[in-house]
């Protein structure tokens, strides 16, 4: 059984998870500004987070009989691996360890002294959680509609970057927000992939993603799109506060996607896109690592 859980906890979406974490924290430890137990509780935070989320959208998909005929890794509610009432009691602990997580994390960053800023996060995590689940779960899941490219762009990139930063620095500047759209556009091209991936099954089903609504052609388009703005955005941020060449190391972490963009621009058959799921969360994953290696080097 416990195999079962891990594989609806869908391990291989954690590097991309935790991206965001990495990217603000080697930002605020560049400017001296780092704190090893909150980053310890961060990553763990957010892992709790994306646990949960696959969960629910195992359960969501699952109930609704999305995943019926879905392509890619085994949905285990769908597969009658966990029946839904299992799923529905590894949600509910989920969201109790994440939460007592998180309030370890916000209490270690700003203490007694700052009720404001821990007013704040702890409203930032709620509707976190209430993000992840309704996703796929619940008549209005936001996911089914449309509206998933959004979510994820505001809770792995402006939530994760922006947030991890100020916990550390308690403080904000407009660049941070630069890396912020980076890794939001990358965890978008990641959804999108999916998305175009699904796309048939989903539009059988009466799941509305942005692909379904715009279609095969304009995905391929919007996903170049977006793996190029994430590029410019870094870019800008470097120049910004550029001081020596190694800062430009994250451009490695674009050579593998180059040959992604490549790879979707000639491919014809949706299903061979899951495949390509892994290259891009770690190509993210990487970017993440150099590019804040590259500030404090």
């Amino acid at each position: 059984m416990l195999k079962n859980y891990i594989k609806a906890a869908r391990l291989r979406t954690l590097p991309l998870s935790v991206s965001g974490i990495i990217t603000g924290s080697l930002i605020a430890a560049s400017q001296q500004s780092f704190n090893y137990v909150i980053f310890i509780l961060a990553i763990l935070t957010t892992v709790g987070f994306q646990v949960l989320s696959n969960f629910a959208n195992d359960y969501g998909d699952g109930v609704k009989g999305t995943d019926s005929n879905r392509e890619g890794e085994e949905r285990m509610v769908a597969s009658g691996a966990i029946s839904p009432k299992q799923m529905k009691k590894a949600i509910k602990a989920t969201i109790i360890f994440t939460l007592l997580v998180a309030v370890l994390l916000i209490y270690k960053a700003f203490g007694k002294d700052n009720f404001l800023y821990s007013l704040l996060f702890l409203v930032l995590g709620l509707s976190s959680i209430v993000a992840a689940i309704k996703y796929t779960v619940g008549k209005s899941a936001y996911g089914y509609s449309g509206f998933g490219d959004v979510f994820v762009f505001a809770f792995f990139g402006l939530l994760a970057v922006v947030g991890s930063y100020f916990l550390y620095t308690q403080q904000l500047n407009f660049t941070i927000f630069l890396p912020a759209f980076s890794i939001g556009l990358l965890s978008t091209t990641v959804l999108n992939l999916n998305n175009m991936r699904d796309r048939a099954n989903d539009a059988k089903v009466g799941k509305n993603t942005l692909i379904v609504k715009i279609g095969s052609e304009f995905a391929k388009y919007y996903h170049y799109y977006l793996i190029a703005a994430s590029f410019l955005f870094a870019t800008l941020f470097v120049v910004i506060h550029y001081s020596k060449p190694i800062q430009f190391l994250y451009v490695i972490a674009y050579i593998p996607l180059v040959k992604h963009v490549i790879f979707v621009s000639k491919n014809s058959k949706e299903a061979l896109l899951d495949g390509e799921l892994k290259k891009v969360a770690l190509s993210t994953f990487l970017f993440s690592i150099l590019l804040g290696l590259g500030q404090i080097l």
